[in-house]
């Protein structure tokens, strides 16, 4: 194994890898401690993987050729199924039309549960204490002294302060417990978003083109005038005549935005700037003042739009992608369950799979390192 760390990259090629993968196979069956080693070390060696990556772009969208050794009279045959999987795409197609017709049908349903979420969010509804009793998890679960002390230490703290209606911050709070969201989030937006007392989900009405639209419902403010904002996702679920065979279920096309009527001075998607410009012949200096786009959250009512080419740069490509993927987890994830990721168990929920994975890392990174320091060859790195 020495041997091989050692070996030069220039004499490295798919051969190579061939007999590397010859010798894990025999020892697989001897010692699948030392087969182990042997695999972490293949794959942390950059002119194996190098290797490995030669050979598996050669695998990848290569034909094998068997398709043109067929009779013709196959070919025809295959041809025919083809057609017959066009036709599937455009049964699935029909299957995703009624997918949304069912999640128009129960987002009537969700709704009064969301409206009475946020009349108790803004304050307009105090729920009663049977709808605030919560029954504990077996591990939640405190015993009476606890319980008592806990309620005392509550008491306590509502009389220090004022007593605060609805449950404050509650949108900001969710948004700065999701990565995805708090990375839009900048200090000056933070303000704004306090007065944001809602998010619903609209859907396009049966018979029009598949869209939905998500609606910030805002408390009157000092920063804009309007107290909806909107932003409008337009989908297909038809397969590309070009390309029928890519189709994978309804696809975002495009995203509209509105119209911010920020009041004087507040508008955060925008800052001044100063600048000293020196006069080449008199050598006299002037300050410039210049208005430029500002990093904020509120960008996001403000996609770069679609042209009829449907041909973007690289740049509004990445924008376009980033935003579609926020569209859909505000509207998949957020709006349903809000109140988790205000609490943060969502979050705890999303990351548990990863922290497993985490530690698996780990424990085998401390596996290898044992293993290497009992391994004569090994040299310790400098």
């Amino acid at each position: 194994m020495a041997d091989l760390d050692n070996k030069d990259q220039t004499e490295m090629d798919p051969a190579d890898m061939e007999d590397v993968e010859e010798v894990e196979e025999e020892e697989t069956g001897e010692d699948n401690s030392k087969a182990r080693q042997l695999t972490m070390q293949m794959m942390q060696n950059p002119q194996i993987l190098a290797a490995l990556q030669e050979r598996l772009d050669g695998l990848v969208g290569s034909p094998s050729g068997y398709m043109e050794s067929l009779p013709k009279v196959v070919k025809r045959r295959v041809n025919a199924l083809k057609n017959l999987q066009v036709k599937c795409a455009h049964i699935e197609a029909k299957f995703y039309e009624e997918v949304h017709e069912l999640e128009r049908k129960y987002a009537a349903l969700y709704q009064p549960l969301f409206d009475k979420r946020s009349d108790i969010v803004r304050a307009a509804y105090e729920p009663t204490d049977e709808e605030c009793e919560w029954k504990q998890d077996e591990e939640e679960e405190l015993t009476e002294e606890m319980k008592e002390k806990a309620k005392v230490e509550e008491e306590k703290k509502d009389e220090e302060k004022e007593d605060p209606k609805g449950i404050p911050e509650f949108w900001l709070t969710v948004f700065k417990n999701v990565d995805l969201l708090s990375e839009m989030l900048q200090e000056h937006d933070e303000p704004i978003l306090k007065h944001l007392l809602d998010i619903k989900v609209k859907f396009s009405d049966a018979g029009q083109p598949m869209s939905f639209t998500l609606e910030f419902h805002f408390e009157p403010n000092d920063f804009f005038t309007q107290t909806v904002l909107t932003k409008t996702y337009k989908m297909r679920s038809e397969p590309d005549e070009s390309d029928p065979f890519s189709f994978d279920g309804p696809e975002i096309m495009g995203c509209t935005g509105c119209t911010i009527d920020w009041s004087k001075g507040k508008n955060v998607t925008l800052k001044t700037i100063k600048k000293k410009q020196k006069h080449k012949g008199r050598g006299t200096v002037r300050t410039v003042t210049k208005t430029v786009p500002n990093d904020s959250f509120f960008n996001f009512f403000s996609p770069p739009e679609v042209p009829e080419t449907g041909e973007l740069d690289e740049d509004s490509e990445a924008v376009l992608a980033a935003d579609f993927e926020i569209g859909h987890f505000i509207r998949e994830r957020i709006v349903p369950r809000a109140v988790l990721y205000f609490t943060g168990e969502a979050i705890e929920d999303d990351d548990d799979d990863y922290d497993e994975e985490g530690e698996e890392a780990d424990d085998e990174e401390g596996e290898e390192e044992a293993d290497e320091e009992n391994d004569p060859d090994y040299e310790p790195k400098v």
